[in-house]
């Protein structure tokens, strides 16, 4: 849709958010929601006019562009009927990761509409609420997301939304040391990883495998599988390792499920240590976790709505011994420790906005499109509400995350909810055409680092 726009209340596409609208990415998160009872289409369509949603700019107003082609939103009618669409398929074949699959290449939203819509998967007792990335980033979606629903022990309550506080250092003579000590590394490690950064963006690209995309390979057709673990084996896991968190343990996985995994596809092939980088996704908000709706939505808040998302590249390294799963973990936590005393995911932020407001969209799409070419795969996590809750009255049995096909052959998306976690795993299926497998070899992964753990707090 092209349009002039002169109006003083519209607001302008923020430069991260209009890097998502470029063809070459046309980023959308699917956020796919299961309930315990039948879906009642009636109730979801008096949630969605009712609730805080509806009631979000983002949410009915409508990307139009100006006669220069900048991209603004524009306040409109919302016509709910549009964006609830009823899938009644009645097919034992079909399933809920088949439908995201076929949605995931080539299923762009249509701009005559603000960027957002709800399909029912009424056979299957779930929703997929598809929104376009230009809306926002995950912790804001899923916020919102979240103040529509509320808690299973009480009715009234909204799930409760996980922050961290800050911590404070004295400052005594041994604080201004480490003071000091933290401000050399945190240069160090920034410079080394921006430079690891810039070079991996502009030439520098992972050795080939059984597991690379490449330029193109965001069309090719997908499959999706879901891996699933349980919170309490991660903390078990967590428990094992001095100081690890949550993220040091799936990053652990991943490079344990991925070695096993290549190592059943082209056995021999590689050598020992072969690097596969990750893009990682990291929320930049001063409060990490969920945030409030309301803080969100604040003009002047530090953690205000949109698209406050970093990246660091997470290397992961191929091992073929498997002699002590917590290696894993020890390595990626290392990893982890330098990258989180660097300015990695802000330099990234940083650099793409200006590029987008100096160099233009074009330029900008273009070196996230060649940082994704040199890379292997892309790996997110979303920590959600720890407790159950419902969504227009129906208990919430599941709560899964998927995007958009990517140049990456291999996309991973966690969310956790009620102790659960599940992963789900989107491939470019004439690569990987066996992701069930390699969901598989991440579930073993966990398992075999659990026993380990349960070994290691005897000793």
């Amino acid at each position: 849709m092209a349009s002039h726009v002169n109006s003083f209340s519209d607001e302008p596409v923020t430069p991260a958010s209009r890097l998502f609208l470029q063809p070459e990415l046309d980023a959308i998160i699917h956020c796919v929601i299961g309930v315990k009872h039948p879906i009642d289409i009636d109730a979801i369509k008096v949630l969605i006019s009712n609730g805080p949603m509806i009631k979000h700019p983002r949410f009915c107003s409508l990307m139009v562009r100006d006669q220069n082609g900048v991209e603004y939103w524009k306040k409109t009618q919302i016509d709910i009927d549009k964006h609830v669409i009823i899938i009644d398929k009645d097919n034992p074949e079909f399933t809920v990761n088949d439908y995201l699959a076929d949605l995931s290449v080539s299923t762009p939203l249509s701009i005559e509409k603000p960027l957002w819509e709800i399909h029912l998967l009424l056979a299957h007792k779930c929703a997929v609420l598809r929104l376009h990335h230009s809306m926002g980033d995950g912790i804001s979606l899923i916020s919102l997301l979240l103040a529509s629903c509320r808690r299973a022990d009480d009715a009234e309550a909204l799930p409760k939304m996980l922050s961290r506080g800050k911590t404070q250092r004295g400052y005594d003579w041994s604080g201004v040391f480490w003071w000091l000590w933290g401000l050399v590394t945190m240069v160090s490690f920034s410079l080394v990883f921006m430079v690891d950064f810039v070079v991996r963006t502009l030439w520098v690209r992972d050795r080939e495998t059984a597991i690379s995309g490449g330029a193109g390979v965001e069309l090719w057709p997908r499959k999706v599988a879901t891996a699933r673990f349980w919170l309490e084996d991660m903390k078990a896991v967590k428990k094992a390792v001095p100081d690890a968190t949550i993220n040091d343990v799936l990053f652990g996985v991943i490079s344990f499920g991925l070695s096993r995994y290549l190592e059943r596809r082209s056995p021999n092939a590689l050598k020992e240590g072969h690097r596969l980088t990750g893009v990682s996704m990291v929320n930049l908000r001063e409060q990490p976790g969920l945030q409030d709706l309301n803080d969100l939505m604040r003009n002047k808040s530090s953690t205000q709505w949109g698209n406050k998302i970093g990246i660091f590249l997470l290397p992961v390294y191929y091992h073929k011994s498997d002699d002590d799963p917590l290696e894993y973990v020890k390595r990626s936590k290392a990893v982890n420790d330098r990258k989180k005393q660097s300015l990695e995911a802000h330099f990234s932020y940083i650099i793409g906005n200006f590029v987008m407001s100096w160099l233009g969209a074009k330029y900008a799409c273009l070196l996230n499109y060649r940082l994704l070419c040199n890379t292997t795969f892309t790996i997110s996590n979303v920590v959600g509400p720890q407790e159950e809750i419902t969504i227009a009255g129906n208990p919430v049995t599941q709560l899964m995350a998927t995007s958009s096909s990517l140049p990456h052959a291999l996309t991973m998306h966690m969310v956790s909810y009620a102790g659960r976690a599940d992963m789900q795993i989107l491939v470019a299926k004439d690569m990987i055409p066996d992701p069930e497998f390699l969901a598989k070899c991440f579930e073993n992964a966990l398992l075999k680092m659990k026993q380990a753990a349960a070994v290691t707090t005897k000793i």
